[in-house]
Parts: C-alpha cells; sequence; structure tokens
C-alpha cells in the first residue's frame, strides 16, 4: 500500500490547468504542422498560419491559446493499491482547478446553477470521471473543454440495424452540423456502445487519447482513418472558410452494448484539444 497525499494532487492539477491552457500537447503539434503541410487551399493554409502564430505567442507570452479556458475535465485513474490521505480527493480535485484558474489568470467560465447562472468566480466544480485500476500510482489527465465546439456534440441512439453505414453517417451528420461553429480544424471524438451516458464519456475519453496512437482493433482503426478522410472532403476547411482540413483526428472508442441499441457519441473538439497527462 502507498500513501498519497491528497495536496500531490491538488498541486498537480493546479499546474497541469495552466499548461494545458498555454501550451498545445505535442501529439496535437504533430498533427497540425501535418494539417499545415498538406493543407490544399491557399485560404485554407493561410488560415492555418495564423493559428500557428496564436500558438507561438501564447506559448512564448504565456497568454492562453484562445479565450474560453473551459470546464476543466478530468480523468483520474486511482491504483487500488493507493491510500489518499490528507482528505476529500474531490475538495483535493477542485482546489486544484480552482488555484490554477484564479493564479493563472485563467477565464472563469463556470455558473452553479444551469439556469441561475451564477459565475462561481473560480472555473470550480470540475467534471471528475473517477477509476479504480491496479497499482500503486495515480493517473491524471486534465482536458480543459471550451463550449464553441461542446455545444456541437451529439448522441445518437441508433438502432442495431443501423449498423456501422449508421454510425458513420451518425459522424458525419455530427461534423456537418458543426460547420465553422466548433473552431475547425477540429478533433473527433466518437464513443460506441455502451448506454447513453456512457458512450458520451467514451469520447469525451477519446479526444485525450494520443493523436498518432491508433485504435488496436482493426475495424475501428480503419473506421478512424476513413471518417477522417470523409470528413476531410466536406470542405468545410479551417476557420470555416474552406479546405481540405477540416478534422486533424478521429479518435474512437468502443465498449460492449445491449442487444437491443446502437450509441453512438460525437464530442467534437476545436483546434486546440487541450489535454495533458500526469503520473503521480
Amino acid at each position: 500500500m502507498r500513501d498519497i497525499n491528497v495536496s500531490e494532487i491538488t498541486k498537480n492539477i493546479k499546474e497541469m490547468c495552466i499548461e494545458a491552457n498555454h501550451f498545445l500537447s505535442d501529439d496535437m503539434k504533430e498533427v497540425f504542422c501535418r494539417a499545415v503541410d498538406t493543407e490544399q487551399s491557399e485560404l485554407g493554409k493561410l488560415v492555418l498560419n495564423q493559428l500557428n502564430e496564436n500558438l507561438e505567442i501564447a506559448s512564448r507570452d504565456m497568454i492562453p491559446i484562445c479565450q474560453d479556458t473551459g470546464m476543466a475535465v478530468i480523468f483520474i485513474n486511482v491504483g487500488q493499491e493507493v491510500h489518499l490521505v490528507g482528505g476529500d480527493i474531490t475538495e483535493a480535485v477542485n482546489e486544484g482547478v480552482r488555484q490554477g484558474y484564479v493564479e493563472g489568470y485563467l477565464r472563469k467560465s463556470v455558473v452553479s446553477d444551469p439556469l441561475i447562472r451564477e459565475n462561481t468566480n473560480d472555473n470550480t466544480p470540475a467534471v471528475i470521471h473517477f477509476s479504480i485500476v491496479p497499482g500503486d500510482k495515480v493517473d491524471i489527465t486534465v482536458a480543459p473543454k471550451g463550449f464553441g465546439s461542446e455545444n456541437m456534440s451529439r448522441v445518437f441512439m441508433l438502432k442495431p440495424a443501423d449498423g456501422i453505414d449508421g454510425v458513420k453517417e451518425s459522424i458525419l451528420t455530427a461534423v456537418k452540423d458543426a460547420g465553422p461553429n466548433a473552431c475547425p480544424p477540429m478533433v473527433i471524438g466518437v464513443g460506441i456502445g455502451g448506454t447513453f451516458e456512457k458512450c458520451a464519456i467514451l469520447a469525451k475519453k477519446a479526444l485525450t487519447r494520443d493523436l498518432n496512437k491508433k485504435s488496436d482493433i482493426p475495424y475501428v482503426r480503419d473506421l478512424e482513418s476513413e471518417m477522417l478522410e470523409k470528413i476531410n472532403q466536406l470542405g468545410i476547411g479551417p476557420g470555416g472558410l474552406g479546405g481540405t482540413q477540416t478534422a486533424l483526428a478521429v479518435n474512437i472508442e468502443t465498449y460492449p452494448t445491449h442487444i437491443a441499441g446502437l450509441p453512438v457519441a460525437v464530442n467534437i473538439c476545436c483546434h486546440v484539444n487541450r489535454h495533458v497527462h500526469r503520473e503521480i
């Protein structure tokens, strides 16, 4: 059994919130640079170069890469051999978010009630997904999610008979409906299977997977490639101004489901797709 004080979790999440909002992850840098080289439209290439300049300025001058610094989404895998001490882990996570957004001078975008809409002034509470896993470490992913792209995300409750063609059509429908509103070039996270809520979590988690790492499942790997190609043929392009780089990547995660259902979630993210990973 390994003791970990929750203050360590607070400290790391504070740093990760600041890092995620100022620096593009390495996998995002790679696919973004690839998109600049691949884009065939002159206007699209101009937009990508402007976005790239913004990213360089943000990292150099410690300015957020987007004015919407998002709602903090946290995935935490806690090893079953870990003994958390020093306080409540949920409070520790939210304290890390609070410190990161207040001390990092990041925009506070969370309201305490969805209808009364009074700002909490520290970007808490976060959306936290806990999992208990083997081992003696705590694995943390922080993924601030802006709502320009979040608002364009969809859940489709398909029938089993809709099959893989129905899944493809759902993905393309979500991207077409999003158009320029999701700040393309987008990253598309897709969850297939489970239940109504499970497929949505899968889709969100898919956005945090290394964009250069393909699925281990052959048909899923093929589907990711096919969907990326078809999405980039839609002509939406960078900034929605036309071009060949509408999406940077398509990541798909699957889960067993009920004999009567085929849930599909499409979680769209903008061109920064912020995510930071650490292990304690």
